[in-house]
């Protein structure tokens, strides 16, 4: 076929040499005949051709800089039938009969009159106006171009993808953008029941792309309408959300067992590894993540994701040097690929180079807008650096955005903490473990946020309720001796002196150098003297109790109980000495506090 003379027949020879990757030969057969100027389809794929070799000016050109948004169709009554409507025409629907003298020609006329060809053709050509605006790095103006493109054809998934993977609506936006989508417009065949039929299953599948942060009982009505009416309960797209919102709400496990089937039937699908990655992370599974990065980067090192792989692994083992490298090299083969960005600056904050890390954070919020990941990890920077008005109005702007990450409500507790105002400190403690509950959580990820609950009450000397949230921390089978130490502090403030030489022998089981659990444990020896034996030894504490008892809480002490005589002679003079300077509480205990600083 050497002699084209049909426009359809040169567009269909076009598409055969655009899908084999011969872009010049493609834009040389367009550019025969003035095609571009006479068909949309062929303008559309005269533009790809030049985003495909890298020309993004070009492809503006062949575009414009204009979408076309009298073809913008909305739902229902709300469609945007007027572009100008008299501002005077507000005083109630009554008045909107007869309409106003400024009104122009309804868009449904305009619309109605083009062929649907070219109306999916026009909507494509915003979706790559939008290409072209994001790889010049105006991503305002390439959101506006994704939503026309959305709204012209409600049907064109790509720039809603791109919207959603880019994360350039909040997630308020997000649900407000669809519904001003008309999904009524979708047409099957003339028939009106397979229409309707259509256009509920695009707008449930658009659902389960929202954010997971929101409305999570219209996402999870959506996930199970696909699942048991449509039958796409092993649908990858459907599992992918699904685990995406799993791993949202710190159930890692669950998360990853909805990956790795889907990564069982489809070895490379690269849109749900993100996600996978993240949860081997969490779960320390080293071993998985090294085979998994050695057999993506031999197999397709050209996808970004697979040295985002790499990356994983090596942050996962403490190799930071090597994993920032691998990040930094994910993000320049795909410079809009989020978790590389994400990665490559968990490295600098993993390291304690806050300066880097925060310009790095800064970078990620500026690429992907409608997140609130990137503002929640410079908040939690500026927290470190203790920069708390910054670090306040961070985590506030982040809060704008999600009102519902446990680790958000965490952090801002803490920051609520350092200005030692413990009630609303405790008050967002107590929230994210609400929230973190009603999601079903993982009970590890919680244990963070009860440590510092623990401590917001111990200093705002609610020592009652301190005493059971520290209870709880234990149970979970923590070995820190910091928190052995402030249960102990509590204990003494509540005149428990005795309980609390237990704990702190506890925490010297644990730690035996641990100068603040040493300290501690003196003062309540010094306590005890006064209050039992002043020159009696430890040992004629336990008179009265039996042998059993006398056992068991030498079993709970690992065997350390009988040296409590040795320690309270050989620290009697020191002890004395510090009694006297009078040390207060509250600065033994400042540097226990945990910072939940989870990246994942």
């Amino acid at each position: 076929m050497h002699r084209v003379d049909a426009d359809e027949d040169a567009f269909w020879l076009a598409q055969a040499h655009f899908s084999t990757g011969n872009y010049n030969r493609t834009q040389s057969l367009l550019a025969r005949g003035n095609l571009i100027d006479r068909s949309p389809t062929c303008k559309y794929l005269a533009a790809h051709c030049s985003i495909k070799l890298g020309k993004v000016e070009e492809a503006l050109q062949v575009l414009g800089d204009k979408n076309p948004s009298h073809l913008i169709s909305a739902p229902g009554s709300a469609r945007q039938k007027l572009r100008h409507v008299d501002v005077n025409t507000r005083a109630g629907a009554r008045h909107n009969r007869n309409g106003s003298r400024n009104e122009r020609l309804p868009t449904s006329e305009e619309r109605d009159g083009e062929d649907i060809s070219s109306i999916k053709s026009e909507a494509g050509m915003c979706y790559l106006r939008g290409l072209c605006f994001a790889k010049q790095n105006s991503f305002d103006r390439a959101k506006e171009c994704y939503k026309t493109a959305v709204q012209i054809d409600v049907q064109c998934f790509e720039a809603f993808d791109a919207l959603m993977a880019n994360s350039l609506m909040s997630p308020e936006e997000e649900w407000k953008f669809l519904d001003s989508l008309d999904f009524d417009t979708i047409n099957v065949a003339n028939n009106p029941s397979l229409s309707q039929e259509a256009a509920q299953f695009t707008k449930t599948l658009y659902t389960t792309r929202l954010s997971k942060y929101t409305k999570p009982e219209e996402f999870a009505s959506a996930t199970e309408t696909l699942s048991t009416h449509y039958n796409l309960g092993s649908n990858p797209d459907i599992l992918l959300a699904k685990a995406d919102l799993m791993f949202t709400h710190c159930r890692f496990r669950d998360a990853l067992t909805l990956t790795s089937s889907v990564l069982e039937n489809d070895k490379y699908n690269f849109n749900i590894m993100p996600v996978h990655l993240a949860s081997l992370h969490e779960l320390g599974q080293t071993n998985t993540l090294f085979l998994l990065a050695h057999d993506l980067a031999d197999s397709n090192p050209q996808e970004a994701c697979s040295w985002l792989a790499v990356g994983v692994y090596y942050l996962a083992i403490g190799r930071i040097a090597e994993a920032r490298r691998y990040f930094s090299k994910s993000s320049m083969m795909d410079p809009h690929f989020g978790p590389a960005w994400i990665g490559f600056a968990h490295t600098f904050a993993a390291e304690g180079e806050h300066d880097q890390a925060i310009s790095a954070y800064s970078t990620a919020a500026r690429l992907f807008q409608g997140t609130h990941l990137p503002q929640l990890f410079l908040g939690m920077q500026n927290l470190q650096l203790n920069n708390l008005s910054l670090a306040r109005e961070y985590l506030k702007a982040a809060h704008d955005l999600c009102e519902t990450d446990p680790l958000l409500l965490n952090e801002l507790g803490v920051v609520y903490y350092n200005e030692e105002q413990f009630a609303e400190a405790s008050q967002y403690f107590r929230r994210a473990l609400d929230i973190s509950a009603q999601n079903e959580a993982e009970p590890d990820a919680l244990v963070p946020t009860k440590i510092n609950l623990a401590h917001s009450l111990r200093r705002a000397k609610l020592f009652d309720d301190a005493l059971v949230t520290f209870e709880q921390v234990l149970r979970h089978g923590i070995k820190d001796p910091s928190i052995f130490a402030a249960k102990g502090l509590v204990l003494m403030e509540l005149g428990r002196e005795w309980d609390a030489v237990i704990v702190l022998h506890e925490a010297l089981a644990v730690a035996p150098q641990d100068p603040m659990a040493t300290d501690l444990l003196n003062r309540a020896l010094d306590n005890s003297d006064d209050m039992a034996v002043e020159k009696g030894d430890v040992v004629e504490l336990l008179e009265d109790r039996d042998d059993e008892e006398i056992e068991a809480l030498d079993r709970r002490m690992n065997g350390k109980l009988r040296e409590i005589e040795q320690n309270r002679v050989a620290g009697r003079r020191s002890r004395r000495r510090r009694h006297a300077q009078g040390l207060e509480e509250e600065s033994l205990m400042e540097e226990s506090m945990v910072v939940d600083s989870d990246e994942g």
